[in-house]
């Protein structure tokens, strides 16, 4: 007889402390606790990776080879899986040829009724994609924008070959690349480049392709020369190539994107611009938000193309209810957020005709207004009553509220957490004693004085993007606070704000400028005191205890894993079998410091470091981590594996720990739960305190209602937004009648 539960019993992932617990399938469950408490690793890093480990087992063995090798959890035992689809805040891609249009399949749509009813045809669904010869555009390539190369930025005219006259990191003196060039036979090369004559410059930067006649011993028998530009357009700038931060920061100096002259931006061939239907073309529709293209849905009424309508509005109305209508189908994926990622790919789930499975998703309400929250649980669901379970990582209490079941897991974080201090209907938690229920029971509150501003900041005519016409002026040496539903335009008022006042540095949640390898510890600086730490316990060198140099694994120098690239789909990791996943050469892990190795200590949460480590830097820093809700993180966490919020807090931390600018923030309490929100609204007030101005995009009502100033844009997202609702403090807003206001007047129990 089939169980209607999901049994895990003792599970030890992690910091989980030998976890019993029970997951009632076809319900919709949220995991809460505080930061660092153990909710990833019970519902990714045990429930979905054991259920992808069994299924992936069940394929033949040459298909195993090309997927994740996910060893088996530490668990007593694991019963009652079923099939798991994780929808988590990775990435949809970072290829820049991924849109909103394709992610969603609506792109996949619009080429199919345009293939039939298109006038006149381009021809078939091909010739509408800008990813496919037949129909992209044959000047960008399809990508929409041409990239040009300021080649004097890649030279020094006062230098030799020799001496290091190409200054573009891929030039290095000694490497191969500039071997190609010094061994051509073309150039002198010891003559300064100020003394070759003007037309051998141009040959060195964009000389045609050839065979040398008369090359150096040492030029390779097969290769031909090629010069600088088309070297580095071909290498790094067609291929999308991932080099490192100080390729990628020269590659940011010497090009210049901008929108491709033939297409205007289309990404699409002539034939495909051209087509229209009822007089719209593909062009008009990919700039359109998900509300516009209704509305051209709405004047089809051809009986072949009812059931592909059908198909296409169905999508479109996920995207408006997940509060992704403001994005139109030309938004490239890496620009999305986390959040915006997750509930993009939980938009191509809600049309599926599968049950019985489990989904499990990470704090899908990241960036979402309260009103877009109550439209997100509806989703979820739906997804419930599909014949699914709906396990959601989640903070917000109106997830909380809507569950039928939650799994509450603390007290603390790190090694102080890992248990369930709670598990049952949501009407019970709020009389437990947990830190959860005791947040849920102290709701929202104003505080009880503002401070007063001590100027203001004009902004003037704002008309970008969903900006319409507005002018407004933002207060100084207090905390303002900007909010709106999702895409009514605060990003853009923010942007605005901050290219018109440069005083303010920007804190976002985009992709830390960093190696794949780097990990919290070298991007903030802890990694050194701790490799020094272990070299004067040893007597060796601290390059010993670091991956990343001599104490690297050489299987998998230093990661831990062997990556396989699969090109348009997801990279593969497969744990390095010469040092165990570790990263470390063997003789590295044979010192140790209060009997943990230099592995077991960067995998030890932020805030117990000093424990090991008591170096100044490593106690300063772990005291404001914690402040910033990350005091969890391990110093060895890889950076590509942090959340969106955590991204942006972990860039806070190290802005405030060098800096004392003006700040705009956004979004910080993303993924933040109730409690660590609290620390986090008093970090803000001691910065302001302390004589900064900050201005924060928010939707928590927390942080709304610690503000001393508060502007509202709406009523709705792209181009129903875009105005300003309310300018005031947060009393006003409780009073105000939008959705802002209305939302916040129930959570002050108005």
């Amino acid at each position: 007889m089939p169980s209607n539960l999901i049994s895990l019993r003792g599970v030890r992932t992690h910091n989980l402390a030998d976890v019993d617990v029970d997951i009632p399938k076809h319900q919709l469950v949220a995991v809460t606790g505080v930061s660092g408490s153990g909710k990833s690793s019970l519902a990714f890093a045990t429930l979905a990776a054991e259920s992808r480990r069994q299924l992936y087992s069940t394929m033949p063995a040459f298909v195993r080879t090309k997927l994740p090798h996910d060893p088996a959890p530490e668990a007593s035992s694991l019963s009652g899986l079923t099939t798991v689809v994780v929808v988590d805040q990775r990435p949809l891609g970072t290829n820049s040829r991924s849109t909103v249009g394709t992610a969603t399949e609506v792109w996949t749509m619009l080429r199919m009724l345009f293939s039939r009813l298109g006038e006149p045809s381009a021809g078939y669904s091909p010739a509408y994609s800008f990813n496919d010869p037949s129909g992209m555009c044959p000047a960008c390539a399809g990508l929409g924008t041409v990239t040009d190369i300021d080649g004097e930025r890649m030279i020094d005219r006062s230098r030799s070959l020799n001496d290091g006259a190409m200054v573009f990191p891929s030039f290095a003196v000694g490497s191969w690349i500039w071997k190609r060039y010094v061994y051509s036979g073309f150039f002198d090369n010891d003559l300064p480049l100020r003394e070759w004559p003007e037309e051998l410059v141009q040959f060195l930067l964009h000389g045609p392709t050839q065979k040398p006649p008369n090359p150096l011993p040492r030029f390779p028998a097969s290769a031909k020369y090629q010069s600088m530009v088309p070297r580095i357009r071909r290498l790094l700038v067609e291929r999308e190539a991932k080099p490192g931060p100080a390729v990628r920061a020269a590659l940011a100096e010497v090009t210049r994107q901008r929108p491709c002259p033939d297409c205007d931006g289309s990404r699409l061939a002539p034939a495909a611009r051209e087509s229209r239907i009822n007089g719209v073309s593909i062009v008009d529709l990919g700039y359109r938000d998900a509300a516009g293209l209704l509305e051209f849905c709405a004047g089809l009424d051809h009986e072949w193309a009812r059931p592909l309508v059908a198909a296409l509005r169905l999508r479109l109305e996920s995207m408006i209810t997940l509060g992704l209508g403001h994005l139109h189908c030309y938004r490239a994926t890496p620009t999305l957020s986390g959040g915006e990622s997750q509930r993009l790919k939980l938009v191509r789930h809600l049309g599926s005709s599968l049950t019985d499975l489990t989904y499990v998703l990470d704090e899908p309400t990241d960036g979402l207004h309260p009103a877009d929250v109550a439209s997100l649980v509806d989703v979820l669901r739906r997804l419930r009553d599909h014949g699914n379970t709906v396990l959601v990582v989640d903070h917000h209490e109106a997830v909380m509220v809507a569950a039928d079941h939650v799994i509450d897991l603390g007290p603390g974080a790190g090694e102080a957490g890992g248990r369930v201090v709670f598990h049952g209907p949501p009407a019970e938690l709020r009389k437990a004693d947990t830190t959860t229920a005791r947040a849920l029971r102290t709701g929202v509150r104003l505080k009880d004085t503002l401070r007063e501003p001590t100027g203001w900041l004009p902004l003037r005519g704002l008309d970008r993007h969903t900006l319409r016409d507005i002018d407004v002026d933002v207060p100084t040496g207090v905390l303002t606070v900007i909010t709106g539903v999702a895409g009514s335009g605060k990003s853009t008022l923010a942007g605005e704000l901050a290219e018109r006042h440069p005083r303010f540095t920007v804190v976002d949640q985009s992709q830390i400028v960093a190696t794949g390898r780097s990990t919290v510890g070298t991007w903030l600086g802890l990694a050194d005191p701790v490799q020094r730490a272990f070299a004067e316990a040893s007597g060796e060198s601290p390059k010993l205890f670091n991956p990343r140099s001599q104490g690297g694994c050489p299987a998998c120098r230093g990661t831990g894993v062997r990556r396989t690239d699969l090109a348009f789909l997801e990279d593969v990791d497969t744990p390095c079998e010469e040092c165990d996943a570790t990263g470390f050469r063997a003789e590295a892990l044979e010192t140790r410091l209060e009997g943990r190795t230099v592995l077991e200590v960067l995998d030890t949460p932020v805030s117990a470091l000093a424990r090991y480590v008591p170096h100044p830097d490593v106690v300063r820093l772990a005291a404001l981590l914690g402040e910033l809700g990350l005091g969890h993180l391990a110093s060895g966490r890889t950076l590509d594996t942090l959340s969106g919020g955590e991204r942006q807090r972990l860039k806070l931390a190290r802005q405030l720990d060098s800096t004392s600018d003006d700040l705009l923030v956004d979004e910080p309490t993303a993924g933040l739960h109730p409690s660590d929100t609290t620390r986090m609204v008093a970090l803000l007030d001691r910065l302001v305190d302390e004589g900064r101005t900050l201005v924060v995009v928010e939707h928590s009502l927390h942080v709304v209602a610690a503000a001393d100033w508060v502007l509202d844009l709406g009523p709705g997202a792209g181009e129903n937004g875009g105005q300003v609702l309310y300018t005031g403090t947060p009393k006003g807003l409780a009073e105000h009648d939008g959705a802002t206001g209305r939302y916040f007047r129930a959570a002050l129990g108005g």
